[in-house]
Parts: C-alpha cells; sequence; structure tokens
C-alpha cells in the first residue's frame, strides 16, 4: 500500500533529522502532507509514458505569494524543503536538474527530481496504479485565469460572477461524469518505447500521466472573454497517431472534428462566407496543408505583424519564405485580412472553449465523456456511429454563431487485432486467439484489471466477479471481430 510507504518514509526522514523534539501540530500536518505530496507524485511519474519527473519549487516566495484560490495551503516553504531534504538524505531522489532564475531576464528553471533506485524499487512493489487507486480531486479550483505580469503570465485573483459561478458548476459536472470512467490508451506494448521515444523528442509534449482524468478551463489576459479553453486531460498531450488508440471503458472510440474551425468563425464574425474550397488547401494550390494551418493560427494568434517566422513553425521543408507564406494568406483571405495580427485568438478561442462546453454537457447529460481535444472530441463508438456527436457538434456551433459547420468522423479500427489474409479477407479466431485477445496490450489489461478490482473492492463484490469480468472482456473482443 503507498500510505505505509509513506508513512514509514516520514518516520525515517525524522530519525535522519536529529530532531531535540518533535514537531508542533500544525507544522507536522504540514510536513507530513508535503512527504506524501512529493511521494504521490513521484509515484504517478514512475507510471508515466514515457517516466516522468517531479518538479520541486525551492523559491520561498512562491508558497505565500500565490493565491489560496490556486495553491494547496499545507504545503508551506518550510516544510516542502525539509520533505526535500530528507528523501535526498535517504538517498531516495536523484536531482535531475538543479533549478535557477536569472532576474535580469525574468527566466529561470525549477529544480526537477526522479524516484532513485531504492525508491523506484519501493514504488514497483506498490500494489495498484496511481491513476486508479487516487480519486481526482473535485473540490480544486477549475476556473483559472491568467495575465501577463512583467513580462511572465501568471495565475491572477478574481471577484466571482454569475458566470464563473456557472463555469465552475459545468466544469464540476464534466468532471463527476469523467471521474465515473475509465479512459485508457490502448497501444501494443511494443509500441510503447517507440511512444515513448517520440513524446520525448517533442519539444511541447509531457508525459502521458493517466492520473489526469479532469480538466481546469484557463482564461487569458485577465479576462474571462478570451482564452477559456478546457485543459490537463492526458488525452490532450497524446501525438495525433495514437489518438485512435484511445478507449472509454474498454470500449474503441470515434473522433469528431470541426472542419477549419477558425475560419470559419472569422468568416462567420464578419458576415462573410467562406465558401466550399479549403481555408488551407486555397493558399498553395493544396501543397503544404498542415504548415499553411499552423501559420494561418499563428497570424490569427499575434498582436503585431509577425515579419520573421514564429519559432514553433519550421518552414525547412516547404520550399517557400516566410514572408511569402504570410502574404499569400492575406491574399487569400481578403474578406477577413484585417483580422490577422490584431489578437483576436484569445477571442476566437473563448467562442471555441463556449462550443465546448455545450459539446460536453450534452453528452454529460447521457452520462457519457465527450474528451476534447483542440477542436475536436472522443466518444464512445457508438456515438459516433450513430450520428450522436456529429449532431450534438452541429448543434452546438450553431447555437454560438447561428450557421453550420461540417464535422468530419473518424472510428477506430482494431487491425493491429486482425489476422488477415493477402485479400484482406478476416480469417476464423481460433479459440486460443481470442482466449489470449489482448496479450499484446498487457499493460491496457494491467490497468483496466486494476479499475475492475477497485471497483468491486468498493462495492463489496466477491472476487471471483473479477474472473468473470476477465472473460466477458474476451467474449466483447471475440463480438469486436465478427461485426
Amino acid at each position: 500500500m503507498i500510505d505505509e510507504l509513506i508513512d514509514e518514509t516520514i518516520r525515517r526522514i525524522e530519525v535522519t533529522e536529529g530532531r531535540s523534539r518533535s514537531r508542533a501540530e500544525k507544522p507536522k500536518v504540514s510536513f507530513d502532507h508535503a512527504v506524501r505530496h512529493i511521494l504521490l507524485e513521484l509515484w504517478k511519474a514512475s507510471k508515466c509514458i514515457p517516466a516522468g519527473e517531479v518538479s520541486i519549487n525551492k523559491r520561498s516566495g512562491y508558497y505565500s505569494e500565490q493565491n489560496e484560490r490556486y495553491r494547496d495551503t499545507l504545503l508551506t516553504y518550510k516544510q516542502t524543503m525539509a520533505a526535500f531534504d530528507g528523501l535526498v538524505k535517504l538517498g531516495f531522489v536523484e536531482i535531475t536538474q538543479k533549478g535557477y532564475f536569472d532576474r535580469d531576464n525574468s527566466e529561470g528553471e525549477l529544480t526537477r527530481i526522479i524516484a532513485a533506485d531504492e525508491l523506484k524499487e519501493r514504488l514497483n512493489e506498490v500494489r495498484g496504479h496511481p491513476a486508479v487507486a487516487l480519486e481526482p480531486d473535485l473540490t480544486r479550483e477549475t476556473v483559472l485565469l491568467r495575465n501577463k505580469i512583467n513580462g511572465q503570465r501568471v495565475l491572477v485573483d478574481y471577484e466571482d460572477t454569475a458566470s464563473t459561478d456557472q463555469y465552475r458548476q459545468n466544469l464540476y459536472l464534466i468532471n463527476s461524469c469523467f471521474a465515473k470512467h475509465w479512459f485508457d490508451l490502448e497501444v501494443l506494448d511494443k509500441e510503447i518505447p517507440i511512444l515513448a521515444d517520440r513524446i520525448t523528442s517533442h519539444s511541447n509534449k509531457e508525459p502521458v500521466d493517466f492520473s489526469k482524468r479532469t480538466l481546469v478551463r484557463i482564461f487569458s489576459n485577465g479576462s474571462f472573454k478570451e482564452g477559456g479553453r478546457f485543459y490537463r486531460g492526458w488525452w490532450q498531450n497524446v501525438p495525433s497517431k495514437y489518438r485512435k488508440y484511445i478507449t472509454i471503458d474498454e470500449k474503441r472510440t470515434g473522433e469528431g472534428d470541426f472542419s477549419q474551425l477558425n475560419p470559419h468563425m472569422l468568416y462567420f464574425a464578419n458576415n462573410k462566407e467562406l465558401g466550399s474550397e479549403d481555408a488551407y488547401d486555397r493558399v498553395l494550390d493544396g501543397q503544404h496543408r498542415a504548415k499553411v494551418k499552423e501559420a494561418f493560427n499563428a497570424m490569427v494568434q499575434a498582436n503585431t505583424p509577425l515579419k520573421s517566422c514564429p519559432k514553433t513553425i519550421d518552414l525547412s521543408e516547404v520550399d517557400i519564405s516566410w514572408s511569402e507564406l504570410r502574404d499569400r494568406i492575406l491574399a487569400s483571405h481578403k474578406p477577413i485580412a484585417h483580422e490577422f495580427f490584431n489578437g483576436v485568438g484569445n477571442k476566437l478561442q473563448f467562442k471555441d472553449s463556449t462550443i465546448a462546453e455545450k459539446v460536453m454537457l450534452h453528452f454529460v447529460g447521457m452520462d457519457a465523456p465527450a474528451l476534447p481535444v483542440h477542436d475536436s472530441f472522443i466518444v464512445h463508438h457508438g456515438y459516433a456511429e450513430t450520428g450522436e456527436m456529429e449532431e450534438a457538434m452541429r448543434r452546438a456551433f450553431h447555437e454560438t454563431f447561428g450557421e453550420s459547420i461540417k464535422v468530419s468522423e473518424e472510428i477506430i479500427d482494431w487491425q493491429y487485432r486482425k489476422t488477415q489474409s493477402d485479400t484482406d479477407e478476416i480469417k476464423p479466431l481460433s479459440m486460443n486467439q481470442i482466449l489470449q485477445a489482448d496479450d499484446d496490450v498487457s499493460q491496457w489489461r494491467s490497468r483496466h484489471r486494476r479499475v475492475v478490482q477497485e471497483t468491486l473492492s468498493k462495492c463489496e463484490v466477491e472476487p471471483k466477479s473479477v474472473i468473470y469480468v476477465k472473460i466477458r472482456r474476451r467474449l466483447f473482443f471475440a463480438v469486436d471481430m465478427l461485426i
């Protein structure tokens, strides 16, 4: 049990401290909480894809200056440093990056740590999985307001209004629904190292942490009319190639995607028609659509003319300069050319976040999660196959803009599971194949087994029911192969 490891670690740290007297009650509560917090974060990080690091903020002001709306008030500077130093003395953690802060440039990095060998071994011995064993905290603040202060984006306090109360209540309903269901990534065991390498090599990707099962809503520029998108769900960090392997309650999923969302919103907001030609294909005669889309969105987001190519856009494989690409986009979208470089991107984000909220609440009413990813949603495949997802997305957009938009759909297939001949005809499955149906995705299966065991333990159901669920899973697989 993780609690036993935490209690043991607290005792061992206290022995190494050599204190002449025990901590008073309040500092003791904060110290125990700090040890628990760091160990739980290390446990979660050890189960990420790839294994992640844990950040430790060693700046004293961080624990006192940040508004109580956002911070964990039990984490104090003195006791968090005592917990961190104690873990270092025990040899439980390894520092992978020393923190620093450059006052001249207002830049810095936090101290980062990983579990050292002894703790890593102990964490591997803990039964269960942190994403399953640790309940999502539905009481934390989920409506976040950011602003730029001294050139840095920071969280700022705000006075609650009827709108912020509604945002929070809606997100509580959404997160409560998410917490009752289990989303996972059914990737082949042999593919996991490849996925891990891909995430590691991507500068903007964080490890996939299955414990991040709920959302927050982040507003920008100190305004509740800018930004407002939903973030911090683990599925949002999965590379697009792997999103089709996301499952909900063990079942395959479908993804609905708004077609050319930003261009449509800009044209409709200006009472213009986008037309039938693709907003991005029209720029370079159908070439390099992905790069054109990146550039289009960067130009919408920017507050000033982008004379230099943004660092996030790589044009090395495109035989065109940034200035030419920028001018081609402006020429291809003359009806809305005035919208570029005016910082309307955050206002558009508020519009699309409103649409996303409507879509998710629609499915909450059906006790079904709709997982937001940028301008798309992932749902149980049945809602995609019956048109429920497409209808919900179209309706939400129409309620916001009074116009219609195309929604594209993709439903996952299990081709890596099918035994096919040269003619693509599916061969009959043997009984052995059915019984070993998901042996090639043992990590995915292991997490699901833990979910089942955790659920049954709460319901006080006989252990033999676990065997039933395993058999049921294999029968479901056999049926999936036949339809």
